[in-house]
């Protein structure tokens, strides 16, 4: 019933946390942060860490028989909201129309210090018909 989406590395595994749930044609994807294969948050900014959310959330989404195409609902937290504009920007890079929904939500702090962003998504898995 349930499927644990594991990726390669798995950063999450210390933490008793899967990467992913799937069940039935939905998949959840835990908060993917600007973290590297090293488990560290990458350096540059909040704009090379959302880049790096991104493409961590991608390879879950992949992992688990979906893709960015597929995301029905995002949660994107910031540690400072002042950086609306750049998490617009990456959504326009990475997300097509019809837009997945969404919340944006600036909170206190991640598990990190220097962590900045994490985006957790909830996405369709399509059957081998693209249905």
């Amino acid at each position: 019933m349930f499927e644990r989406i594991v990726t390669q590395p798995d950063n999450y595994e210390p933490f008793l946390l899967s990467q992913g749930i799937k069940f039935g044609n939905l998949l959840f994807i835990s908060g993917q942060a600007g973290a590297a294969d090293d488990g560290k948050i990458v350096d540059g900014g909040f704009r090379a860490q959302g880049e790096q959310a991104f493409a961590n959330l991608r390879r879950a989404l992949e992992a688990g028989g979906s893709r960015l195409e597929d995301v029905v609902k995002v949660t994107i937290f910031v540690t400072d909201m002042g950086h609306f504009d750049d998490v617009v920007a990456l959504r326009r890079k990475y997300f097509t129309a019809p837009y997945p929904a969404d919340t944006i939500a600036e909170i206190k702090a991640l598990y990190d210090p220097a962590a900045m962003i994490e985006i957790e998504a909830i996405a369709a898995v399509r059957d081998s018909e693209g249905r």
